[in-house]
């Protein structure tokens, strides 16, 4: 959903969020400009080329241009490139860009020399896991097959949904190497056809030209089950594909919380918790509110599709979640169970972090009043800018500053397919909180 703006896409698929007033577009990426680089080091007309030292050491797989010293004059852009730390031993390998924002992408950290094969062999290791270690084939046709940095694809976001891949390409040397992965990935996950996304902004960047993507066959829409739900991913109306499977597993466990009771499902989207809650969870009353007209038919189709024994009686309203909210307050309103799974709200640090952790709080106030004493309040968040510690922080700010009391069930995050690295910890985007409402 959106609130009095417009949507954006995130990188994690979600589209972010601008309030009425204020500028709901992203800066624009600077125009791209060559890495500087520094006189090469005394011993390194040994090092194996191309190459690139780093000024600090540092485990992060963005390393910006202040970190870095020498780079060899045979480095292609897009090209793999051998990393050598301050003291000028090896230290891994990555994707070179001398224009990008972020000159290397680490894939590897170690002795050894990275080759395309390795890449290959990542591939296979990302899609083994999901598919044979997480079984993941069993309870869904909709999931992540590669998530970027985590699987040493850094720049690569692949989703499964069904015979479909939608990939996000964020990296010039992952671009380039899209002709020879795609039919592997195919092979491997059983599809045959693909959407590729890629930012403008980040083309510009990067240096990618669109217009080169790897062909398919048309892709519109694709229906998919997730714990035996029907669900049908739009390409050309959602926001990058119609569909969170992040959120899967979550969907299922608060569906086996909700017998019964009445819900409010603040930020519905296409109605994956709502509709959950209806089909599996024998919900007694569910509203589902967002503010995107596209979404709200997206739901209300996916409640239709899993009618065949009876219609799902779920009352989706188009309105802003704000504004429905306060409403609902105003009335005296409230529910058994409240959910809010709004966009992301923080797109970067100081000033936006800032008001992106006020618009968390403002609608944490909002949805507590919203629910009864006893019942049951999943807020969530998936800005990665914003560690689990300061979202529950935010929650709890929001509950003291109303007289509420919380009992906290539970963190939880997505499934086993989005997992993130212990050295970057932004990439622990998705935070879902579970608590009961005491007093």
């Amino acid at each position: 959903m959106q609130q009095n703006g417009k949507w954006e896409k995130r990188p994690e698929g979600k589209p972010t969020y601008a309030r009425k007033g204020m500028s709901n577009k992203r800066p624009q990426a600077a125009a791209p400009r060559a890495f500087k680089t520094a006189d090469a080091p005394e011993g390194s007309e040994n090092w194996v080329k191309p190459w690139v030292q780093l000024k600090y050491f540092t485990y992060n797989p963005a390393v910006f241009p202040r970190m870095l010293g020498a780079v060899s004059a045979n480095a292609p852009a897009g090209g793999l490139i051998n990393v050598y730390d301050k003291n000028g031993e090896p230290f891994g390998g990555g994707f070179w860009n001398p224009q990008s924002r972020t000159p290397l992408r680490m894939l590897y950290h170690g002795p050894e020399q990275l080759s395309e094969k390795d890449l290959e062999n990542a591939i296979r290791r990302a899609v083994e896991w999901r598919r044979r270690d997480c079984e993941l084939d069993a309870t869904t046709s909709a999931y992540r097959v590669i998530h970027g940095d985590s699987d040493g694809l850094g720049g690569l976001i692949v989703d499964r949904y069904a015979d479909v891949l939608s990939l996000e390409v964020t990296t010039l040397g992952v671009w380039q190497r899209l002709p020879q992965w795609l039919p592997l990935l195919h092979e491997l996950c059983g599809t045959s056809r693909h959407v590729i996304t890629v930012d403008e902004s980040i083309a510009r960047m990067e240096g990618i030209d669109r217009s080169t993507a790897p062909e398919s066959a048309p892709v519109h829409r694709v229906r998919i089950v997730e714990n035996g739900v029907n669900f049908e991913v739009d390409f050309a109306q959602g926001h990058k594909t119609g569909f969170f499977c992040d959120q899967r597993d979550n969907r299922l466990k608060l569906s086996r919380l909700v017998k019964g009771k009445t819900m409010l499902d603040l930020c519905c989207y296409s109605g994956g918790f709502s509709i959950h809650a209806k089909l599996h969870g024998g919900a007694k009353e569910v509203t589902a509110v967002d503010l995107d007209e596209k979404a709200i038919a997206m739901a209300k189709r996916n409640a239709n599709i899993n009618s065949a024994n009876g219609p799902l009686r779920i009352d989706f309203v188009h309105a802003d979640a704000f504004v429905y909210a306060r409403q609902m307050v105003r009335n005296g309103k409230l529910f058994d169970v409240v959910l809010l799974d709004p966009p992301k709200f923080v797109l970067g640090r100081d000033e936006e972090k800032e008001e992106g952790l006020k618009k968390y709080n403002d609608l944490n106030m909002l949805g507590l009043q919203c629910v009864r004493t006893g019942g049951l309040f999943v807020t969530c968040s998936c800005s990665g800018l914003v560690s689990p510690t300061e979202f529950e922080k935010t929650v709890i700010k929001a509950a003291q500053r109303l007289g509420r009391r919380l009992q906290i069930l539970e963190m939880t995050g997505p499934g086993w397919d989005h997992p993130f690295l212990s050295t970057y910890p932004e990439g622990r985007y998705l935070k879902v909180l579970w608590a009961r409402v005491l007093a």
